[in-house]
């Protein structure tokens, strides 16, 4: 078994710490918890720094080993102090401490194709959901607005499901993007837009998808053209997770220029 730590250790009071936005912001680290994410993240070259396990959860997972032998510290922990750690009803026993790795917007911009921007986005369900069709359907990079949710709350890591390891993200504001994105072309998703969401201009361009009720805010202003998904009978509008995976798939039908 790997070295045992107490509750009380100052290791699991700062790892602790990082369930909170501040204290991911302020150590530039997150969490995420399970053996499908240990797996997705391994694979994907993530910096984790070290993995907190139960006795049960080191015994059940070879996956473990492989990352011990990697060079990555693992700590035993017990089953409360796992919980303490997590955020969800029934832990899983095993919780990573990864490095943030922020992308710059210039970064972004400059790669060929679509990036999806967040515009102020709350809910981490739908968050993570879109991150996950972002990299299905060929997006390159993805901005989330800074009065929405945080790209590293755990449920947004969890519904990403590997995709925010593997996508280049940023954290800006309207100006910050509008300057950095320069005269590439911007496509506003909104209930009334101006055009169908099968014409949407070809790629390279941003996708500002808003909220569900607010829509796009203070990032309409950076649009160029906005597109709607036009719809049947009397449902009057779709979550933000499932009408911008409709408009990153029809995006991923544009040729680039």
């Amino acid at each position: 078994m790997p070295p045992r730590l107490g509750e009380r250790a100052p290791r699991l009071a700062a790892a602790r710490a990082l369930l909170s936005p501040k204290g991911r912001a302020g150590a530039r680290r997150f969490l995420f918890e399970g053996p499908t994410l240990l797996r997705e993240a391994l694979r994907s070259g993530v910096a984790i720094d070290e993995i907190y396990v139960t006795q049960a959860a080191y015994e059940a997972t070879p996956l473990l080993r492989e990352a011990e032998r990697s060079g990555i510290h693992i700590w035993s922990v017990g089953a409360r102090a796992a919980q303490r750690l997590s955020d969800v009803e029934s832990p899983t026993g095993i919780v990573a401490l990864a490095r943030r790795t922020p992308a710059t917007l210039r970064a972004i911009f400059d790669a060929a194709g679509t990036v999806l921007v967040l515009a102020d986005l709350a809910d981490p369900g739908n968050a993570g959901t879109l991150l996950r069709a972002a990299e299905a359907f060929g997006a390159t990079g993805v901005v989330f607005g800074r009065r929405g949710v945080d790209p590293y709350h755990p449920k947004v890591v969890r519904a990403a499901a590997g995709s925010l390891f593997r996508l280049p993200l940023a954290v800006a504001g309207p100006d910050e993007v509008a300057k950095a994105a320069g005269s590439l072309p911007v496509a506003g998703l909104t209930g009334d837009g101006a055009s169908p969401v099968w014409h949407l201009p070809a790629a390279p361009r941003l996708l500002l998808v808003g909220q569900e009720r607010r829509g796009l805010g203070p990032w309409a202003a950076l649009c160029t053209t906005t597109v709607c998904i036009p719809m049947h009978g009397s449902t009057e509008s779709l979550n933000a997770a499932v009408a911008g995976s409709i408009a990153l798939y029809e995006a991923s039908r544009r040729p680039l220029p």
